[in-house]
């Protein structure tokens, strides 16, 4: 298998995380792809028409993409039970969601402030994709946290990665500060062995 692969995108982190968790990683090459909506350039533009990443070629059947897809398609590649029979698996789907819905809010901040031109931008619009990922954080805390404690699953993998994007990308927004149990707990998360490996650099 093929995976288009950029190292500070938290889409491909899940992806990566998934495959050292289920013991994959040696099953996959991985593509550098990079690119932005405004110049795909080297996106796998042939593999998902979308021109994002992930995108996961198969040998058996045509590439996969959407992060979601390929963890669920790797997990049961594997049988890894990343995604827990229901009634759990209803939690984790919405965590994962969840997760994947911060860290699509944060990327469009980072792209309005590297595309925009400074006199386009729209601070209310960079204000409102701020209070979407306060008040997932405060879900996270509120609701979440018996569940982030429990069996490793995609869920878990998920918010894992979108708050290790936060402290990549996001870092003076200091999202610890009202949010302690979901902050121990990311720390406990982020030194997973798997974690180690995929933390994104530069």
């Amino acid at each position: 298998m093929r995976l288009y692969h950029s190292a500070t995108s938290p889409f491909v982190r899940k992806v990566m995380v998934a495959l050292h968790e289920t013991g994959q990683l040696a099953d996959v090459a991985l593509v550098p792809a990079s690119g932005t909506p405004l110049d795909p350039a080297t996106m796998p533009v042939a593999q998902n028409p979308l021109g994002k990443v992930p995108a996961l070629e198969r040998e058996d059947g045509p590439a996969l993409y959407d992060s979601r897809v390929i963890c669920r398609y790797l997990d049961d590649r594997a049988g890894a039970g990343l995604y827990p029979a229901a009634p759990r698996l209803w939690d984790t789907l919405t965590l994962e969601a969840t997760a994947d819905g911060i860290m699509e809010a944060a990327v469009l901040v980072v792209y309005e402030g590297r595309l925009r031109p400074e006199n386009c931008r729209f601070a209310p619009w960079i204000a409102g994709q701020h209070a979407k990922i306060d008040r997932a954080l405060d879900a996270l805390e509120a609701r979440w946290i018996s569940h982030l404690h429990g069996s490793l699953d995609m869920g878990q993998i998920a918010v894992g990665c979108a708050l290790g994007y936060l402290d990549f990308r996001h870092a003076d927004r200091n999202w610890r500060a009202t949010r302690p149990a979901l902050g121990e707990w990311a720390a406990k998360f982020a030194s997973r062995p798997a974690m180690l490996a995929t933390a994104p650099q530069g």
